[in-house]
């Protein structure tokens, strides 16, 4: 008996596949580029909040800056998530086309009978923008975004991936999450679902081979083929 790839494998397991948004379905900031975004958030932190200013200026990833706020004041942290959002708003909206292979990988999820969910720690407006912008919305069951005003929710925590299971009335044990990060592994683990690392840079295989990813890809095109296989 011959045994199936670890992809075609993982994917024939899964009855909801999750999707990370930022790099499995698009590069959010590509043209909007993050430091500039991160730069514009830190201007505004800075004029409210100086010593958290200055720890914002270490990053160059809005995500992050999110966070400082955070920390240092709820309400602001508030002020920066609602100009963040807004930003992600902006940048997907000069994207470009989604990641090579992404459109075919949501349709196949479909037409193979599973269910399909997009976790993120941007925000839901930006998501729902970007696929109603190249006529997804319809492929996609649940977004789940950014938790507002709750940014320690935000993965690693597996919060989302269990909110999408909950949400599609199915056991986050039988999702598997695509995600192109560490934190989309470890929110995976933590959750109990299984995880296909999108390598979309060289140095991550080895990051998501140590990581334990269930397995892992290069291409999003290879996630259709191995859904239409299985």
């Amino acid at each position: 008996m011959t045994h199936a790839d670890p992809l075609t494998e993982t994917l024939a397991n899964a009855r909801v596949i999750l999707f990370d948004f930022d790099g499995p379905i698009c590069d959010v900031f590509a043209g909007l580029p993050a430091p500039e975004v991160a730069r514009e958030l830190t201007a505004l932190l800075s004029a409210q909040d100086e010593a958290a200013g200055a720890k914002a200026t270490q990053t160059d990833d809005p995500i992050e800056v999110l966070r400082i706020a955070h920390e240092a004041d709820t309400e602001l942290g508030q002020k920066i998530e609602q100009a963040l959002t807004a930003a992600e708003v902006r940048a997907v909206a000069v994207a470009g086309q989604p990641t090579q292979g992404a459109v075919e990988a949501i349709q196949a999820a479909r037409s193979a009978g599973r269910g399909v969910a997009v976790v993120s720690n941007n925000s839901a407006e930006c998501v729902r923008a970007f696929l109603e912008l190249h006529s997804l919305e319809e492929y996609v069951t649940k977004i789940v975004g950014r938790p507002s005003k709750q940014p320690h929710l935000m993965k690693p925590n597996p919060f989302p991936l269990i909110t999408a299971a909950e949400q599609m009335n199915i056991d986050v044990t039988s999702c598997t999450l695509i995600g192109d990060s560490l934190t989309d592994i470890q929110a995976a683990h933590t959750a109990g679902a299984t995880v296909v690392g999108y390598a979309n840079k060289p140095h991550k295989r080895d990051q998501f081979t140590d990581a334990q990813a269930d397995a892992i890809t290069e291409d999003m095109q290879a996630i259709a083929d191995a859904l239409t296989t299985a």
